[in-house]
């Protein structure tokens, strides 16, 4: 008798059944019925695209100075006004939006590459391997994050490093000081992960521990790691605003949101001026409001514990 092989769809597709969801088209059906992450995910998408495309339209530049029409209150010609050297404040506030979103997102990548693989190797080796890790992501733990940050900002400062380069150095601090939270979930999801039916088997074929973890365990973890680099990006963006606030972070003439409201140091300029700091308070807040809906989102549709 011949053995006739059938995929799942075919199979459903014969017997007049639907063919069944996969897991990430029911976390996407679930994402979308999320009115509130979706209402996060179109504000975020407006805000990058706006920083993208908004700076290529501007018929200022970032380098044009205009003593003439310094401190001018929001008009037509300048629609968010102008700063004390006669720049337009909307173009530096998009310009301003790339670096601090450029910044949340490369230190996150960072923090995700790190924190996964440390917390992969100690959920499958255990053992030495895992106490070493885990007392390494204490000590890191038990570290103030934003004095550490204006330590190694002002650190920055006294060796002059090139406003250019600076940026990278702070997307490098940031990541690598946010990696524990995330190794922590992936230790654990890989410890319940080693017990399953599947690895047994895997270990019974003798593959190398390496394709095992990277091809067997991590990609289970995923949804973890996702939520976790969504919420992170919004945290990176803070970071990076508050230290450039302090000075210590993006400094000019290369804008950021942070030091832009730096501005609001300035008691007459916080009275008297508010288009200069409201503005890009108002996009870090929109920002960080709608990532962290986002992260909401995610959670409630990656969590296999959801109902339908």
């Amino acid at each position: 008798m011949s053995v006739i092989n059938v995929t799942k769809a075919e199979h459903a597709a014969n017997t007049g059944r639907k063919a069944p969801a996969s897991p990430w088209r029911m976390a996407l059906h679930r994402f979308t019925r999320n009115k509130l992450a979706l209402i996060g995910f179109f504000i975020l998408l407006f805000m990058v695209l706006l920083c993208i495309i908004g700076p290529l339209l501007s018929p200022y530049n970032l380098l044009q100075y205009q003593i003439k029409m310094k401190n001018k209150p929001p008009s037509s010609e300048h629609w968010l006004g102008t700063d004390s050297l006669g720049r337009d404040v909307l173009l530096r506030m998009l310009l301003a939006g790339r670096i601090s979103l450029l910044v949340g997102l490369v230190s996150t990548s960072i923090t995700v590459i790190i924190g996964a693989t440390l917390g992969a190797l100690a959920g499958f080796y255990r053992k030495a391997t895992d106490t070493i890790i885990m007392r390494i992501a204490d000590i890191f733990m038990a570290m103030p994050t934003i004095p550490l940050l204006i330590i190694l900002g002002a650190i920055l400062s006294d060796l002059k490093v090139d406003p250019k380069y600076r940026i990278y150095f702070l997307m490098l601090i940031i990541g690598v000081l946010g990696w524990t939270g995330l190794s922590r979930l992936v230790r654990g999801q890989i410890l319940a992960l080693r017990e399953m039916e599947y690895m047994q088997a895997v270990e019974a074929l003798g593959i190398r521990d390496k394709r095992k973890i990277f091809r067997h365990l991590l990609p289970n973890t995923i949804p973890i790691i996702i939520v976790s680099a969504t919420l992170g990006v919004a945290g990176a963006i803070l970071y990076e605003s508050a230290l450039s606030y302090l000075g210590l972070g993006v400094v000019p003439p290369t804008p950021s949101w942070g030091n832009m409201i730096s501005a609001a140091n300035d008691m007459i300029v916080f009275r008297k001026r508010p288009w200069l700091w409201i503005p890009p308070g108002m996009c870090i807040l929109i920002t960080v409001v709608a990532i962290n809906l986002i992260g909401d989102g995610l959670r409630d549709a990656l969590d296999p514990k959801t109902k339908k």
